[in-house]
């Protein structure tokens, strides 16, 4: 069989893969990968070249092959892809495990660190080599052959049970819909709302309006619809996603989390906390959980009082209590009571193409690149677009994208970003990525028209991108986004900045219909609303980063019970109304419980980013948010060092200090007496 995935191919031909070219392709690669780690533990001449430079190519087909599949099964899933996905997964997982346990192979690479000349070697290479020799000691290279095929075991149950994990939350996503065929019930929801609800009913030959728990259905339903039974019924089937048969996650995170645990014992540390954090910037899940604390304690005073004004506009509109599906509907009210500003005024004005080609516009001022669109190459969807990133200066070709917006019942939530393949463009050989989101989709002859929170995730989806795209470390494994992962949110969120810039907006914001920039007064109202309601986000990143620290540190099933009832209790002070005692949220938590290790005991991570992204972005906003030395600095120190060096350094090397995590708090206005 003339098989797509066996051959690394850039672009990639999506439309020649299929489901049934899973299973022979990563059969095929896996056995001459085993026969490969064997001659490289074999191999008499211990050098940098010969091992270290060897085993950071090892994975390179494995890995493409596996990315495709798994993106497809992300993006396109039917039931065979599914099947051919599923059966792969524990094989693939048992190589990736085998790999630091292969006796001869450690003792290789422990020759060949022995007897390099490091002076020999290049800064990224001395770092390369030091990291190597510690993962596979934290993977297990030192255990007895007992222990090696307990931990074995254990990464394949992992990556089987994490993988049924997502599969529910997808399956129970697109199992709920709620068909309306009384238009009064929708008062209150905006026009862009209701014909998406319309468009939605008719593509599934139903008369009405329907709504479903995809994000722009969801949320715009929660905030402006009037009918507060209709918003609770979206609310608690929301938040008890994947909470019963046939798709019941919640026996799976309890499983997860023994696995995690146990899998950490077994390489000696106290917890999965301290095993992830180990080589990330926090070190140890206490200083993680300590950096929220002190988050939490200097935001609570705010908290309680954005919550006690948005509980008294709930008294006076007749509502004796405030429930957790009112909280988005009233804050919407108050926030256009206070600002005279309603977020629906700036949907005609960011249009997605647009949007996308004046974040180009920006960011090739700022970086010195090019970003050029390319029709005819094969996507996975007819909607997917790909592009092409040079640099602006000298013409190379630095990488490619595929970029995919739109929500699809083949296609799980959120946005993401990720690596198909990790290049050296200075070699002449060009990384390639993709973009996903779950954005407003178009309906009839009205275009893709954003919320704001839409386009912010625009940019931060190509902040991570071009961490990619841009990383001219030679090493793969320590390019791109190759960074630890309280790190990685930089380069991500510093980019939703620009679209609080005027000078930047008015460079995607146009009015979709008339050309018109975004009015003076429409935009000071953006403005000035920009920090309502900004501790109850806070607070609200605070609570999941903390219950996913205290499940992955303290949890004790026999001591502390059923694990959703222990999360419901760890985030109830994190919420701005009660919960109710069902609250299922986290059997829907996929950041934590998707994959084998993904963001569980790493979800601090996103303020811990914040922290960063807000004060690195001071120096944009004290030099230019257009500066192209800024900008070119901030490319050679961030974007092209990948993990060529500590974090903390690269960061160091940018601002000329540590951060200041009093920039957080400015920025979010949470400062001064509350």
């Amino acid at each position: 069989m003339d098989n797509p995935l066996l051959d690394q191919q850039f672009p990639i031909p999506f439309d020649k893969v299929r489901a049934e070219h899973a299973e022979p392709a990563i059969g095929e690669l896996l056995t001459g990968l085993k026969q490969r780690v064997e001659q490289l533990g074999k191999t008499p001449e211990r050098t940098y070249d010969s091992i270290f430079a060897a085993l950071d190519r090892l994975t390179d087909p494995l890995d493409y092959a596996m990315g495709v599949v798994g993106h497809l099964e992300a993006v396109a899933t039917y039931p065979e892809l599914r099947a051919a996905y599923n059966a792969v997964q524990g094989p693939v997982s048992a190589f990736y495990t085998s790999i630091p346990l292969n006796a001869d192979l450690w003792q290789a690479i422990k020759d060949a660190d022995a007897r390099q000349d490091r002076a020999a070697l290049s800064p990224v290479e001395v770092r390369y080599v030091d990291k190597t020799v510690r993962e596979f000691r934290r993977a297990g290279a030192d255990l007895d052959a007992a222990a090696k095929a307990k931990l074995e075991a254990l990464d394949v149950e992992l990556t089987e049970v994490t993988t049924k994990f997502s599969e529910n939350v997808l399956d129970s996503t697109n199992a709920f819909e709620l068909l309306i065929g009384d238009e009064a019930k929708l008062a209150g929801l905006p026009e862009s709302a209701r014909a998406a609800a319309k468009a939605s009913a008719e593509s599934k030959k139903k008369d009405g309006w329907r709504l479903t728990l995809q994000a722009p259905s969801l949320v715009a339903a929660m905030t402006y619809l009037d009918d507060r039974s209709i918003r609770r019924e979206l609310w608690e089937a929301s938040n008890s996603r994947s909470t019963k048969e046939p798709y019941d996650n919640r026996s799976l995170i309890s499983k997860i989390l023994r696995l995690r645990r146990e899998k950490a014992r077994l390489l000696g540390f106290e917890d999965f906390a301290d095993l992830v954090l180990e080589e990330r910037m926090a070190h140890t899940g206490a200083r993680a959980q300590a950096f929220l604390e002190d988050l939490q304690s200097k935001t609570e005073p705010f908290f309680a009082r954005e919550n006690e004004s948005l509980r008294a506009l709930g008294r006076q509109l007749g509502y004796q209590t405030m429930e957790p599906w009112d909280v988005g509907y009233l804050a919407e009210k108050q926030r256009l009571a206070l600002y005279e500003f309603d977020e629906e005024e700036l949907r005609p004005y960011f249009q997605l193409d647009q949007v996308v080609q004046g974040m180009f516009e920006i960011f090739s001022r700022i970086l010195s690149i090019r970003v050029i669109s390319e029709s005819g190459v094969p996507g996975w969807d007819p909607e997917v677009k790909y592009y092409r990133i040079e640099d602006a200066s000298t013409g190379r070709f630095l990488g490619a994208f595929y970029a995919d917006w739109f929500p699809r019942e083949n296609k799980r939530g959120g946005a993401w970003m990720d690596a198909f393949i990790t290049g050296n463009p200075l070699a002449g050989d060009p990384h390639l990525g993709l973009i996903c989101g779950n954005l407003t989709p178009p309906v009839g002859e009205t275009p893709s028209l954003l919320t704001h929170r839409e386009v912010e995730t625009i940019f931060h989806e190509f902040g991570h991108l071009l961490h990619h795209t841009l990383s001219l470390v030679p090493v793969r494994t320590l390019a791109g986004t190759n960074v630890p992962w309280d790190f990685v949110e930089l380069p991500s969120q510093i980019m939703e900045n620009w679209c609080m810039e005027r000078e930047a907006v008015d460079l995607f914001a146009r009015h979709w219909k008339t050309g018109e920039r975004i009015p003076g007064d429409l935009f000071e109202k953006m403005k000035r609303a920009r920090n309502f309601r900004t501790a109850n986000a806070q607070m609200r990143q605070i609570g999941f980063g903390l219950v996913d620290l205290k499940l992955h540190r303290e949890f004790d099933e026999n001591r502390d019970g059923d694990a959703m009832a222990y999360a419901r209790r760890i985030l109830a002070p994190f919420a701005p109304a009660p919960l109710p005692d069902d609250y299922g949220m986290i059997a829907s938590f996929s950041h934590l419980f998707s994959s084998p290790v993904g963001y569980g005991a790493g979800y601090y991570s996103y303020k811990w980013a914040e922290v960063l992204d807000a004060d690195a972005f001071t120096r944009f906003r004290r030099e230019g948010i257009f500066n192209a030395a800024t900008g070119a600095d901030y490319r050679r120190n961030i974007l092209e060092r990948g993990n060529g060096d500590d974090p903390a350094e690269l960061y160091r090397s940018f601002m000329g200090r540590d951060p200041d995590s009093n920039a957080l708090l400015e920025r979010e206005g949470l400062v001064g007496a509350a």
